[in-house]
């Protein structure tokens, strides 16, 4: 009894064996699979049929050669752990699945040195451009990169021809926070900020104080805890807020991961969310609509910043110019606010 025979693994057919089984010219081969001239319907068919049974697969490094291109794109984050850059990562990939590209993602820490370093990594492995997801590097250092291959750059506010930006206001997220709690009759607001060399969280923290203002309530330095925009650092945060005695009726979290946080602390006091504190946050992780109970929050487009970063990023490759504009950020009312009693 004959065994079936199995294709080849791929990367071990060449060029010159899918031309010889086609009955055709290896340059014609490599016509096809640059798509750099018309080649006649029936040799092309001859090809791909042979490409098929052979399970032939390009050498996309000898490829990008000759082409000047890697056709991988790189992607710096600061914690590739976070959920928030995780759905901005979805977005990416999406955006980039059938392009041709593929990204190549590394951490910068919040660290300015590391994320220089990591650009430099990058470049030295010839990335066609560069999505940079916040950070701490100064505007006019990731100008001076973007001499040297294409940047967008979000949370940022950019002004070059091979730089573009992402930026959503977050003072605006901050009062439209605020705001929700006070006209749910809310007057003693508690804020967790998030770290003061972040410039989201200077910038929310600034939206909660004008909402205050607008409302004519008085800005209380009492209820306001620094965290670090994750789940411990909010939980610390709420519990440093309650033993300073500060009576509040209602919590503005920087973002969802220091809500979280801050409802296991609730929960470990006996502190009833919404009956005793309302509580939102800030981002709308996928993980927020299934807390208990789910968290009313101010919905970030992270996964479509995602999308906007990486079709963006192929039009500065290709030479063409970007017009980046973000949905607004939405108010999103769940369980964990209610009206004052």
């Amino acid at each position: 009894m004959n065994a079936r025979k199995k294709p080849p693994a791929p990367g071990t057919t060449t060029v010159t064996e899918v031309a010889k089984m086609a009955g055709v010219s290896v340059s014609t081969v490599s016509r096809i699979l640059n798509g750099s001239a018309r080649v006649a319907d029936d040799k092309r068919e001859a090809v791909e049929k042979a490409i098929a049974a052979l399970n032939f697969k390009p050498n996309l490094f000898a490829q990008s050669l000759k082409r000047g291109s890697s056709m991988t794109v790189g992607v710096l984050v600061q914690a590739v752990e976070s959920p928030f850059f995780n759905e901005t990562l979805r977005g990416i990939e999406d955006a980039l699945s059938g392009t041709g590209y593929a990204p190549l993602i590394v951490s910068g820490h919040w660290n300015a040195n590391e994320e220089a370093e990591r650009i430099r990594l990058l470049s030295a492995r010839r990335v066609d451009g560069l999505i940079l997801l916040s950070g701490h590097l100064d505007d006019e250092e990731v100008i001076a990169f973007s001499e040297h291959l294409p940047i967008i750059a979000a949370g940022r506010r950019l002004e070059s021809p091979r730089a573009a930006s992402l930026r959503l206001d977050n003072v605006e997220g901050g009062r439209l926070a605020t705001r929700h709690l006070i006209s749910l009759g809310h007057t003693r607001i508690a804020h967790i900020s998030g770290p003061a060399d972040h410039i989201d969280a200077v910038e929310r923290l600034s939206g909660y104080r004008l909402a205050l203002e607008e409302a004519g309530l008085a800005f209380d330095p009492g209820l306001v805890v620094q965290g670090d925009f994750r789940e411990g650092g909010g939980l610390l945060a709420l519990n440093q807020l309650l033993d300073r005695g500060h009576p509040f009726s209602a919590l503005f979290a920087s973002n969802d991961q220091a809500a979280y946080g801050a409802r296991l602390a609730l929960y470990r006091r006996g502190i009833r969310v919404p009956e005793d504190i309302s509580l939102i946050g800030f981002d709308d992780l996928p993980s927020s609509s299934y807390t208990t109970p789910p968290l009313t929050t101010i919905r970030q487009p992270v996964y479509e910043m995602g999308c906007q970063a990486a079709r963006a990023l192929l039009s500065l490759i290709a030479g063409k110019s970007v017009s980046l504009e973000l949905p607004p950020l939405e108010l999103v009312i769940r369980e964990t606010t209610q009206r004052l009693r």
